[in-house]
């Protein structure tokens, strides 16, 4: 009797072991054929490269009011409604820049091989902004005296 039990609980665990064997297998199945979880490509990276800003300095060759360029050094730069333009510590526009005077900031290089400015400074870096960077500098340090 202790023989038929033992043989009927192992049959039974078989036949479990077996009923679950192909919801396994499906389980298996389903999960090998999703989609692969996304990994950055090499590429992208390059792009984020490309996009970064970088850095111009030097004197202003040309500026041409109607085209919205200027040109420093040998690059000719595209200015834009978004470019931020300074003049010391004011802002500025365009019609500020002349020619001969320095100019620097940063330009991003487009797919189109573009130059667009995000920032453009005419005449040299002032005291204030040398110190910390920011043109504000310069405004606190004359409210504390």
């Amino acid at each position: 009797m202790t023989k038929s039990i033992a043989k009927l609980n192992l049959i039974g665990l078989l036949a479990v072991a077996l009923a679950a064997l192909p919801a396994s297998l499906v389980a298996k199945e389903s999960t090998t054929n999703a989609p692969a979880l996304e990994k950055k490509p090499a590429k992208e990276s390059k792009a984020a490269k490309k996009s970064s800003k970088l850095p111009f300095h030097g004197n202003l060759k040309a500026v041409d009011k109607t085209a919205k360029t200027i040109s420093v050094g040998e690059m000719t730069l595209q200015i834009t409604s978004e470019t931020i333009i300074t003049k010391g510590d004011k802002p500025a526009t365009l019609e500020d820049g002349v020619v001969g005077e320095v100019a620097s900031g940063s330009y991003i290089k487009g797919e189109d091989g573009k130059l667009t400015v995000g920032k453009l400074r005419f005449g040299p870096k002032t005291a204030a902004v040398e110190k910390s960077g920011k043109p504000e500098a310069k405004k606190e340090k004359a409210k504390k005296d």
